[in-house]
């Protein structure tokens, strides 16, 4: 087995499913696909133009520069090993949430980690309350952006306090020579009230829908990549009616998007707890295109949640939930109140 860099051949014989291999030994690049909520990703710089003012030095969680180096650090360690053991070169693509700004991300990206992948990103910011927005992270070994927007999402009258969340970054761009959509999410939260607040979810599913339909107007064989923090779980109506998706890939339909972590809730797996219940928020999903394991470039092959145990609480009340940053106002030295989600996408090399 040949590896470098840049590059890395997985050697598939009866590991991958017999459905689509008959070969006794086929080889394939690989690239790794990854969705990470980042908690409260603040720098310590005041923003006056945000609620900003707990994530301070002098703010109630007592976020000084210490706090904040260990907190680069300990995101850094989680991208270094998020698919790695397929592709040494981790995520090809890493969307993030919760995310303050450029200043974050060029910490992230530059610490030494993972400086060595020569990390670049896209991101712009947003008109939400927290000040928190959604970017893009690649490798430019693998991704080339094309271009890129942010979509804003309008909310439904009294169905969320604020007046404004996260818009939806969509970017367009080459991965392996393929053109692929990729659209990074962070919908409302359920603050308020799971139902007062769905129809402000509604709303940022169909943002996104109207442009993955005229995407696929145009090219109705495009590779789109959907990912984010829905704050809904698989089976909620934002995403399989508003988004219009399907888990079944027998049931799926010209147009829609295929949820593959469908399964994984009904199993009572998730990437975030409250009140001991599990929900699975930090989704990936993509157009059927992916699909076909016959086809010259790169498919769909598994998704995992990735859950190594130093990201998991071990002690008090939280134990087994996600180790977050902090407890209430005291620091915890954790990672995120989320775990990352992640896919392996293959292409035949021979």
């Amino acid at each position: 087995m040949k590896m470098n860099n840049a590059r890395f051949y997985l050697i598939i014989s009866c590991l991958l499913c017999t459905s689509f291999l008959h070969a006794q030994k086929s080889t394939y690049s690989t690239a790794i696909v990854a969705f990470y909520n980042m908690e409260n990703f603040y720098d310590t710089i005041d923003n006056p133009n945000v609620d900003d003012n707990e994530f301070l030095p002098n703010g109630a969680k007592a976020y000084t520069g210490e706090v904040y180096k260990t907190k680069v650090e300990h995101l850094a360690k989680v991208v270094s090993e998020i698919g790695t053991d397929v592709n040494p070169d981790g995520p090809s693509i890493l969307g993030c949430a919760e995310i303050e700004n450029d200043t974050v991300l060029n910490d992230l990206i530059h610490d030494p980690q993972i400086a060595k992948r020569g990390y670049k990103f896209v991101h712009y910011d947003s008109r939400d309350t927290r000040g928190v927005d959604v970017a893009l992270i690649y490798n430019p070994k693998y991704f080339t952006v094309q271009s890129s927007k942010p979509l804003f999402v309008q909310l439904p009258k009294d169905s969320k306090a604020s007046n404004f969340t996260r818009d939806i970054l969509w970017v367009t761009g080459l991965l392996g020579g393929e053109r692929i959509d990729i659209f990074v999410n962070h919908w409302p939260s359920r603050y308020g009230g799971e139902k007062r607040s769905a129809p402000a979810r509604d709303s940022a599913a169909s943002v996104a829908r109207r442009q993955i339909d005229d995407i696929m107007k145009n090219n109705p064989n495009d590779k789109i990549i959907f990912m984010g923090d829905l704050n809904d779980d698989p089976v909620n109506e934002s995403i399989t009616k508003y988004l219009n998706t399907t888990g079944d890939v027998s049931q799926l339909q010209q147009g829609q998007l295929y949820n593959p972590w469908v399964d994984f809730y009904k199993k009572g797996l998730g990437t975030l707890a409250y009140q001991d219940a599990w929900s699975l928020f930090d989704q990936i999903m993509l157009s059927e295109s992916w699909l076909d394991k016959k086809q010259t470039g790169f498919f769909y092959y598994q998704n995992h949640v990735f859950k190594k145990p130093y990201l998991i609480e071990t002690i008090g009340h939280y134990k087994g939930y996600p180790l977050r940053t902090y407890s209430g106002n005291t620091f915890n030295s954790g990672y995120s109140d989320h775990f990352p989600t992640y896919f392996i996408l293959l292409k035949k090399v021979r």
